[in-house]
């Protein structure tokens, strides 16, 4: 029987074939040569959680390798110039590239030779047909698993790292399954004609040289084995676990290293609960025990939606008390350090800005609003629904601020737009705030000019361009230059507005930036990150979210 790898309902530490330089499990010593991993996709979550399990898995133990059919992004990854910025991943990636770290277009070889494959493919919300605006695109997840069931001649652990709507992982399962079927009749014909058959057991090994998991091999005695060869021990097999991961942008790396917690969903049988002990063994190597949580399929694949709704749901509901405050002279930040103070509740997620962003919290949340209203929960749609409401509610009433302080007209005016990555330290721009604000300032007519450290020129035209009609861009792009530094963007402006939180725009030179501004000289800051008394001081008219700031 395929995955009798590891005793179920014993002591494991009693079983495992031990690592002796790190005293960590050894795949090494069970297989005779290193674990394969497989990421299919390399995005931000395939490329930068693969590079953190290469870098924390012994090179002798575990290759990684990461392949995705788009050659710029491959090309980009095996160069110094990655696809993605985050604090700390350069240096991991150049440090374990080449050893047991790899990035290729190969994504045949990249499938057949992989022991584990995760599937990290973008699963962007739908734009047309049915669903559009809400429920998930599946096509990439599903091309993955087509590929994987055409190009294997063994058992496979198939991961969802992607994020997906539940029951995503059935549906994986009855493409591996139906297609599959052609390879076992091939797999049979062709050790019909191998003569050596002792000795291997098919069910989880690789014709090759480069066999994979072996059933018995695993076993705590180690000891050969000696099945005789049927058509049942050829069967390729495939076990769908799911493995959300629950990395945020900008801080994606140390998030990987030091986890709240890895969840690993799989089925009650035997096959499930032995994938998901060999997927524990290979986060054992960094991540301690009582942080890896096993659990039904179903459960993790909801609980990534439901993590991310729940922290947009918080977002949009300090901002929402945020509009309260501006009317009644409260302050937001007053406010959230009370609530935070309750251990109830907590402080964090409780920072008032001009709204969420990035290509998780709407796209999680509408995908939501899909499923409740699928499974007739329309009640549940609405609840969810009004945090995105409360999201473009909070960026509307901000621009506003800006056009009514500006003395109710923007046209010609200069407009300094620090950031434009939807958060500090990436340079992500999906679903920023900052583009709406750009686009709503550019509809009035402003002059915009954009300063961000990390988001280059042609992705923030290409950004503008993508979200509005030829012909306004054609309108717009003479009122937009982006800039090289701070000071440039705002010499000369009408206004500074703080689209994103970036540390440096905290210790900048504000009265040199006020003397080389148009008067009156305004600040808006959309992140809370200023010291407004001082800017009042220098003779700044500073707007800030959540306040009323009195002169």
């Amino acid at each position: 029987m395929i995955f009798n790898i590891i005793p179920i309902n014993e002591n494991e530490d009693n079983n495992e074939i031990i690592n002796n330089k790190k005293n960590y499990f050894s795949f090494k010593k069970y297989l005779n040569r290193p674990l394969n991993v497989c990421y299919i996709g390399a995005g931000y979550v395939g490329g930068t959680s693969s590079s953190v399990m290469a870098y924390k898995c012994p090179e002798d133990e575990v290759i990684v390798t990461v392949c995705d059919v788009d050659s710029e992004k491959i090309n980009s990854w095996n160069s110094d110039n990655l696809p993605i910025y985050e604090p700390g991943l350069e240096e991991i990636v150049k440090k374990k590239r080449g050893k047991n770290l790899f990035f290729t277009k190969d994504i045949d070889n990249s499938i057949y030779s992989a022991d584990i494959i995760f599937i990290s493919v973008g699963t962007p919300t739908k734009n047309r047909g049915i669903g559009a605006g809400q429920a998930a695109e599946l096509s990439f997840v599903e091309i993955a698993a087509r590929k994987i069931a055409d190009v294997s001649k063994n058992s496979k652990i198939i991961i969802e790292k992607s994020t997906v709507p539940c029951k995503t992982a059935d549906h994986i399962r009855i493409i591996l399954n139906a297609n599959k079927i052609n390879n076992n009749i091939k797999l049979l014909n062709e050790n019909r004609e191998n003569n050596n058959l002792n000795n291997c057991d098919l069910s989880m090994s690789r014709i090759s040289s480069n066999s994979t998991l072996n059933n018995e091999d695993l076993k705590s005695d180690y000891e050969p084995i000696n099945n005789d060869f049927d058509h049942k021990n050829t069967s390729i097999h495939f076990e769908i676990l799911s493995n959300p991961e629950f990395l945020a942008e900008g801080t994606a790396v140390n998030d990987i290293l030091y986890p709240d917690r890895i969840l690993i969903g799989g089925n009650e049988t035997k096959e499930g609960r032995v994938a998901q002990d060999i997927l524990c063994k290979l986060y054992s190597y960094w991540i301690p025990k009582e942080k890896i949580i096993k659990m039904g399929l179903w459960s993790a694949e909801l609980s990534k939606l439901s993590a991310n709704a729940l922290l947009a749901q918080r977002i949009s509901s300090i901002n929402s008390l945020s509009a309260l405050c501006e009317e009644t002279g409260a302050d937001i930040q007053e406010i959230a350090l009370a609530c935070g103070l309750d251990s109830r509740i907590g402080s964090k997620f409780l920072n008032a800005s001009v709204g969420f962003g990035g290509s998780c919290f709407k796209k999680d949340v509408l995908n939501l609003v899909y499923l409740s209203n699928y499974f007739k929960l329309p009640d549940v749609a609405e609840y969810w629904k009004q945090v995105i409401i409360m999201n473009d509610y909070r960026k509307t009433r901000f621009v506003k601020t800006i056009y009514n302080k500006l003395f109710n007209t923007i046209t010609g005016k200069i407009i300094a737009i620090y950031g434009f990555s939807f958060k500090k330290n990436t340079k992500d721009t999906r679903e920023s705030p900052a583009l709406t604000v750009v686009l709503s300032l550019l509809k009035e007519g402003a002059i915009i000019k954009i300063f961000d450290p990390k988001v280059p020129e042609n992705q923030i035209k290409n950004d503008i361009k993508e979200n509005c009609d030829f012909q306004e861009y054609n309108e717009y792009i003479s009122n937009i230059s982006v800039c090289h530094s701070c000071y440039e963007a705002s010499y000369g402006a009408n206004a500074i507005v703080i689209c994103t939180e970036w540390d440096e725009f905290k210790s900048l030179d504000y009265k040199r930036i006020y003397n080389d501004m148009t008067k009156p000289a305004f600040i808006f800051d959309g992140r809370l990150i200023l010291n407004h008394k001082k800017l009042k001081q220098i003779g700044f008219s500073v707007e800030a979210i959540g306040k009323r700031l009195y002169s």
